[in-house]
């Protein structure tokens, strides 16, 4: 039986109006440093974002996210934060924001598969 290894994951989040402080869950950020795994999936629903504002810069937002993706890959194409380390990168993705894309606090637990994990948490966290 493979060994569970720890992970950890932040959930993100989409605050239109940042003083509201109302927020749809978008994404998940997770990583697991003994699976050498960094990965985000997330999904904008638009319509459920224009019901907390009618005014929410979606192309804005989907280019953020996507750079969520780039960062945790790493390398140039994500910019200065590419050559940092995984475990860097995702304490600079799982950072405290007061911006329109915030992150949840970071959430443990233990896995023998992070992708499947990951899948499992956006499921739960995002899509339903």
């Amino acid at each position: 039986m493979p060994e569970k290894k720890p992970y950890e994951y932040a959930v993100i989040r989409v605050v239109p109006r940042v003083e509201r402080e109302e927020f749809l869950n978008v994404g998940v950020v997770l990583f697991a440093s003994g699976k050498k795994f960094l990965q985000a999936k997330f999904h904008l629903d638009k319509k459920r974002l224009r019901m907390l504002y009618s005014d929410v810069n979606i192309p804005v937002i989907q280019q953020s996210l996507e750079s969520f993706e780039r960062i945790c890959i790493g390398g140039a194409e994500a910019g200065p934060i590419g050559s940092f380390s995984a475990a860097e990168r995702f304490r600079w993705l799982s950072a405290t924001r007061s911006t329109v894309l915030q992150m949840s606090k970071v959430h443990t637990g233990l896995t023998t598969d992070p992708a499947l994990t990951l899948n499992e948490l956006y499921e739960q966290l995002v899509l339903r």
